[in-house]
């Protein structure tokens, strides 16, 4: 895998693009060659959702929720629905049952979807549903919540990582 967050054109839409993909492909590397129990363990003493598995499964439903549920308005579907209080990351904990492999190619094929929206659509079209305060948010913003939220958890998949097999960097 090639990451590199240069864009190969100097406009905005490039550069977002571009800085969320070297965001998702960041996450991809920090699971490369984890076993497949390594994926599902968590390291962390007092988090037992945090796992490679799913921190990953995590970032493909949060997206899915920002540019599905939010920007156009869709319906809510997959593991966010079943949402608590008591069980508020259900995306997170099931994800134990899903192989990394499998969860890793979900991502990236919703991150391709993911990628042509943002090519078909105006930054500043407006989202079809509010944030929690009632306002709508444009697809600029759409885009640089997702970079920070995957920048912010790709944080945690180097701890995890670390603590798992020693793994750095990347």
């Amino acid at each position: 895998m090639t990451r590199t967050d240069t864009p190969p054109a100097w406009d905005e839409r490039t550069q977002l693009a571009t800085f969320l993909d070297y965001a998702r492909d960041t996450a991809r590397a920090k699971c490369e060659g984890v076993s497949p129990e390594d994926a599902r363990r968590a390291p962390l003493p007092g988090s037992p959702l945090m796992t490679l598995c799913g921190l990953i499964s995590h970032l493909r439903w949060v997206e899915h929720h920002w540019f599905e549920v939010v920007f156009l308005g869709e319906e809510p579907s997959g593991p966010f629905v079943e949402a608590t209080e008591d069980d508020p990351d259900p995306e997170m904990r099931t994800a134990v049952d899903v192989p990394l492999p499998r969860l890793l190619a979900e991502y990236g094929e919703q991150s391709a979807r993911y990628r042509r929206l943002l090519a078909e659509h105006d930054l500043d079209t407006a989202a079809k549903r509010p944030v929690r305060d009632g306002r709508h948010v444009d697809l600029r913003w759409v885009v640089l919540h997702l970079i920070e939220e995957t920048s912010r958890h790709n944080g945690h998949l180097d701890i995890v990582r670390e603590l798992l097999d020693g793994r750095t960097g990347v």
